[in-house]
């Protein structure tokens, strides 16, 4: 008797957390499947990692089935949905389907890198075209999101069709297109939509989204009425954003300047495919401090706290040729990413205390989401009629919330998925049907491994009690020679009786290993250990605290 074929979904990043997003689709039976990636995001690290660069999803499982993944399909841009995908693709060298601007964006990043990621070859892939692969048939549709040229996927397979709706909301007047195609997902909810998997991420919110059309008139507004000097931070990959503080701009009689790199090329890229296309060249840095105060606009990075970009910069007046001065305004034209609060707020702060006022979406509306609101996904359920809703892109009370929104909107199947977990989506009814390995892994300068591998959890432990470095030379007779070489990092340099650290530990390694008789020195990993033992147990005595310990033991 033949296998069963079966359709199944696996993500293995973004259900469960904003960020990392990676999604399989797999067709066959349990033993002979083929797949299909839909987008390869990264998140980023936390105070919790230091050191680490990027968190890419662990892709373990595709390990044993790599010669069964035929492509790789990429909704957007942003890097939550394709930031790992040069780091994790020679793993998996198959072709990857994209829009323009997405593939811009991976050369641009690539170029400016140079030797740090390696070329990744795409196909053009835009909303309208078709891709067949293996099983699949895949389309892709057009959304509107706060990036260009974002899709929707419509995945069509011998066992039903599915709609992976990436990233997106419904806005009529967006200041840059594409609008979302809503006679395209009603003309694809009559051909029949087995599954919907659906972003979450404002399912929580009521209502519906505001439209960049009334951003874009806050904005406008903002310039206009200033007396000194306007600075705009967004995100980079916002260009409708972009245009719009740059349209806003020109209609006052300002001048526009743009600061940090990752602003530069998304600005380079779009030029490039037309979509800045009427907006003048902006000023160079070094035109700045020529312009009065009422004439120029900056457009700048750093609108989650990044300690290295121009805002943060600004902030510790730290920019050779750029400064801002009390009365000016800088505009928080974007929204805190769980995490970066407290990094924003010390940026702001240091803007505050040099007399510049600052505006953020709580006093004027100058930026909205590019995620549905519930309004907004009950209007999708409404074009599509999916059988089958998967809540995914969310963390778990944004995944929770729309399980209950859509089991409450008359959608009968509405499976909970986490990152991990296999769901069978035909034939029969959509279960979870088992768990494959998944997880987190990192990257760290130019190396990327696993939580152990990366030395993360022993630098953790560095960061909160330091380390001491002992040397120490026995003679042949085991006696010490000379004095033992003691240095601390990271710990106090005084005790609370004034005495030097330093001595403390060292006296404790000494006594440690006269203590020893000498008979039972010749056992060294013994006497190490017991000087590594007396150095911890010194600095818990005198500081509270155990540090790490490393002795370099030796005989001569």
């Amino acid at each position: 008797m033949a296998k069963q074929d079966e359709l199944v979904f696996l993500p293995l990043g973004g259900v469960g957390e904003i960020g990392m997003n990676l999604a399989l689709y797999g067709y066959g039976p349990a033993d002979h499947r083929q797949w299909i990636m839909v987008d390869c995001g990264v998140t980023f690290p936390g105070p919790d990692l230091p050191g680490v660069d990027l968190v890419l999803p662990d892709i373990r499982f595709l390990a044993k089935e790599r010669k069964s993944l035929k492509a790789i399909i990429i909704t957007h841009a942003h890097e939550d949905h394709y930031g790992a995908l040069a780091d994790l693709w020679p793993g998996l060298n198959v072709p990857v389907y994209a829009s323009p601007f997405t593939a811009g964006l991976l050369e641009a990043k690539r170029n400016y890198e140079k030797d740090a990621i390696g070329e990744v070859p795409v196909t053009i892939f835009k909303a309208g075209d078709t891709i067949n692969v293996g099983p699949f048939s895949i389309e892709g549709v057009a959304v509107n999101h706060s990036i260009p040229e974002p899709m929707s996927l419509m995945i069509r397979t011998p066992l039903g069709n599915v709609i992976h709706t990436g990233d997106w909301k419904i806005d009529h007047e967006p200041s840059l297109g594409p609008l979302t195609d809503e006679t395209r997902f009603r003309q694809l909810g009559d051909e029949g939509v087995l599954a919907m998997m659906c972003d979450s991420t404002n399912a929580l919110r009521d209502g519906v989204s505001p439209s960049e059309k009334d951003v874009s008139a806050s904005l406008r507004k903002i310039i206009e009425n200033a007396e000194g000097r306007v600075a705009i931070t967004t995100f980079s990959s916002n260009v409708g954003r972009i245009r719009t503080v740059a349209e806003a701009a020109e209609a006052a009689g300002r001048e526009i300047l743009l600061l940090g790199s990752s602003l530069k090329r998304v600005v380079d890229v779009s030029r490039e495919l037309g979509l800045m296309e009427g907006v003048k060249p902006f000023i160079a840095e070094d035109e700045y401090g020529y312009i009065p105060r009422d004439k120029v606009v900056v457009i700048l990075t750093g609108s989650q706290g990044e300690p290295r970009a121009a805002l943060a910069k600004l902030s510790r007046d730290e920019m050779r040729n750029v400064a801002l001065a009390a009365g000016d305004i800088v505009v928080f034209s974007s929204r805190a990413i769980p995490g970066n609060e407290k990094a924003i707020q010390d940026i702001k702060n240091g803007l505050v205390e040099q007399g510049i006022h600052i505006v953020t979406d709580s006093e004027a509306l100058v930026h909205v989401s590019g995620h549905p609101r519930r309004n907004e996904l009950q209007k999708m359920y409404q074009l599509v009629r999916p059988k089958i809703l998967v809540p995914v892109h969310g963390e778990a009370t944004h995944l929770t919330a729309h399980k209950e929104l859509a089991e409450q909107s008359g959608i009968k199947s509405v499976p909970r998925v986490r990152n991990g977990d296999l769901l069978r989506l035909a034939p029969g009814p959509a279960e979870v049907i088992g768990e494959v390995p998944h997880g987190r892994i990192y990257k760290d300068g130019s190396l990327i491994g696993d939580f152990e591998e990366m030395g993360i959890g022993d630098r953790k432990k560095l960061s909160y009690v330091g380390h001491v470095a002992v040397n120490v030379l026995l003679d042949s007779r085991f006696d010490i020679i000379g004095e033992p070489d003691v240095v601390a990092i990271g710990l106090p340099v005084y005790d609370d009786e004034g005495d030097e650290l330093e001595d403390t530990l060292y006296d404790a390694v000494v006594g440690a290993i006269e203590s020893i008789p000498r008979a039972r020195r010749k056992d060294l990993d013994m006497v190490q250990e017991a000087a590594r033992r007396a150095v911890r147990s010194a600095a818990n005595h005198a500081w509270g605290k155990k540090p790490v310990v490393t002795v370099f033991l030796s005989k001569v």
